[in-house]
Order: structure tokens, then sequence, then C-alpha cells
């Protein structure tokens, strides 16, 4: 299942703004992530009325118990 990852970012800094990332699948939208200061929320597709938001070190948390480790590829010059 192929993901398509866009963003809609108005400037380099997260600000007053949120950062917006839209996450769709072959098969439709997954949802969108929005990126604060604050914390990381998260839209479901079809749901305008609840998200679900997590303070940064939550999210530091859920990734260190669910996250997959995978290897950072080093950056050549």
């Amino acid at each position: 299942m192929a993901h398509e990852v866009t963003l809609d970012i108005a400037t380099k800094f997260v600000l007053n703004k949120d950062v917006k990332i839209f996450v769709k699948t072959t098969d439709g939208k997954l949802g969108t992530v929005l990126v604060s200061k604050g914390n990381v929320e998260w839209v479901p597709s079809g749901n305008h009325v609840n998200k679900k938001r997590l303070s940064w070190t939550q999210f530091a948390e859920l990734m260190e118990v669910h996250g997959s480790d995978v290897k950072i590829k080093k950056k050549t010059a």
C-alpha cells in the first residue's frame, strides 16, 4: 500500500500556525497530522470534530514503545 504525504507549510519555523501533513493511501485519505510547538495531533479522515493529541514527550514515548528500529543512513558529502 503506497502512501502519499503532502505538506501545507507557510514558514520554515512552527510559530503560531500548525504545520499540516496530509496522509493518503491508494484507498483514500487516512487523515491529517497537525504539528505545533506544544504537541502533535491526528485528525482521522472524515472526523471534523475530534482529534487525537499527544505532547512531544508522549509522542517520544509512543515511538520508543511502538516504533520499529531502522538504521539511520549516513550523509555523503
